[in-house]
């Protein structure tokens, strides 16, 4: 195993090990003193894992949580649904993956919120869904790259506020206003789309026109 892999998964054990203490201590070096302790190992060791502090610790958490639900999404059959219907499955997979660490999420967002971590936390939620639209087999290039990135961000981020304030049976009214939220970026896609459509059928001609006075 190379150094690197090796890095890898000593940080993904530190941070298994401070999600517990997270809700009391935030993502600070106490934290992370009792992760050492927790997984046996040196507070040096720790240190150096998370040169850049809370900042990095919270960077493994959100990649640690992007990669798991990654991989258990490399296992589901999707082949047969529909791209909405695969986000939907991936942000609710993400979401039943962190049940167990509700407040360390709830800690993570109020550390995110700090005006300085503002550029940090757009960065982080930027891969979340560059991740999930991947997972979902998305190819856009384009515009489209953007405005979809853009859109899920949205529907992501309110999508987990309404779940850590859902108190209902399997979290079921989260699952609604999640399918909600898609339903309304499908509607915005079918209008831009369109839009882009009428457009380009401006511009075209206008094209046609520079060319031909060349």
């Amino acid at each position: 195993m190379s150094d690197s892999a090796e890095m890898a998964k000593l940080r993904d054990a530190l941070i298994e090990a401070a999600l517990p203490h997270i809700p009391f201590d935030g993502w600070t070096p106490r934290a992370l003193r009792h992760a050492a302790a927790d997984a046996g190992l040196d507070e040096t060791v720790a240190v150096q894992a998370f040169p850049g502090g809370a900042r990095d610790m919270v960077a493994h958490f959100s990649e640690l949580s992007d990669r798991r639900m990654l991989q258990t999404l490399e296992g589901m059959d999707l082949a047969s649904t529909g791209m909405t219907e695969r986000v939907r499955r991936a942000i609710r997979l993400r979401l039943e993956q962190a049940e167990p660490h509700r407040e360390a999420i709830q800690r993570t967002l109020a550390f995110l919120a700090l005006p300085q971590n503002a550029v940090f936390g757009a960065k982080l939620l930027h891969r979340t869904v560059d991740t999930i639209w991947h997972a979902a087999g998305d190819t856009a290039t384009d515009w489209n790259w953007y405005s979809k990135r853009g859109l899920l961000a949205g529907v992501f981020s309110a999508t987990v506020l309404y779940w850590l304030n859902d108190h209902s049976d399997s979290h079921e009214e989260t699952w609604a206003f999640l399918d909600r939220r898609l339903e309304d970026v499908a509607r915005i896609g079918k209008a831009t789309g369109r839009l882009k459509e009428r457009v380009d059928g401006i511009t075209r001609p206008s094209r046609r026109y520079r060319r031909a006075r060349r």
